[in-house]
């Protein structure tokens, strides 16, 4: 009769050849969930705060924009910058990737939110090749 402890080290000597690289991939895995998670988790808060949503309805609402780039005209996964918010002030510096149906762009969102408004300091899509549409003049303010 065998015992358990010999059993499992008979297991583990005859399998080692697999089960450290099962268990080196499932790390791997984990680690790799655990990254998207946090971006995830990052690009989302950017996306769903308003200085983005209220860029993303202007750019295409903009008959300019609509016209450069193509109908329907849509985000990219990859939005760069910062976004903070405490309470009434906060801060967003965003480049946001745009797709259109004939070219591409970059929509800038510069803003500042003081006493819980938020000022637009630049709001403005470069087009791929060169061209630059603003949407708003410097310093106006959101209406939700």
């Amino acid at each position: 009769m065998h015992s358990t402890t010999s059993a499992s080290s008979t297991w583990l000597s005859r399998n080692w050849k697999w089960c450290v690289p099962v268990v080196a991939a499932l790390l791997l895995a984990l680690f790799a969930a655990f990254i998207f998670g946090i971006l995830a988790l990052v690009f989302g808060a950017m996306k769903s705060s308003e200085p983005y949503l209220h860029a993303m309805r202007e750019a295409q609402a903009d008959p300019a924009v609509n016209a450069a780039l193509g109908t329907p005209v849509r985000a990219g996964w990859l939005v760069q910058g910062n976004f903070s918010s405490n309470g009434p002030d906060g801060e967003a510096n965003l480049a946001i990737p745009l797709d259109g149906a004939k070219a591409d762009g970059t929509l800038f969102v510069v803003a500042k939110k003081h006493a819980g408004e938020w000022r637009y300091e630049t709001l403005a899509v470069n087009v791929d090749g060169g061209e630059r549409i603003v949407l708003e003049e410097d310093g106006t303010s959101a209406s939700p």
